[in-house]
């Protein structure tokens, strides 16, 4: 079965060994993806807008995989502290309001960098 492996550029992903996305066969897992866009961090403070960042960096992805928002089929969103959820919430409304993915939202005590409010995972079946 064909492996397609798709890179942001990112610089760490060769360090550390890993993918924006993998796409085998017609399953797509899309990475741990934070609103960082080069060195810098988009929005820090602000959980709406770094959500709505992450789900353009993971359309992106899932467009290099053929692929798009409308076949994401999971959401995985890990949000460092319960005042942003209802951000994070939103913005993800947005998006998949009428895709309806199961979605998960997880509070954790902190992301790779402590600006970075947020940091989602989805997973996409292509028809």
């Amino acid at each position: 079965m064909d492996r397609t492996l798709i890179s942001s550029g990112a610089p760490w992903e060769a360090a550390v060994g890993y993918s924006r996305a993998v796409r085998v066969g017609n399953y797509i897992e899309v990475a741990g993806t934070t609103a960082v866009d080069g060195d810098v961090i988009v929005a820090p403070g602000d959980a709406y807008a770094q959500t709505a960042h992450i789900f353009g960096i993971i359309r992106k992805a899932l467009l290099a995989c053929g692929s798009d928002l409308s076949d994401v089929v999971r959401t995985r969103m890990f949000v460092t502290a319960s005042h942003c959820v209802d951000d994070v919430l939103r913005a993800h409304g947005e998006v998949f309001r009428d895709i309806r993915p199961a979605a998960g939202i997880y509070i954790v005590s902190g992301l790779i960098d402590a600006r970075l409010l947020v940091e989602i995972e989805v997973t996409a079946v292509v028809p």
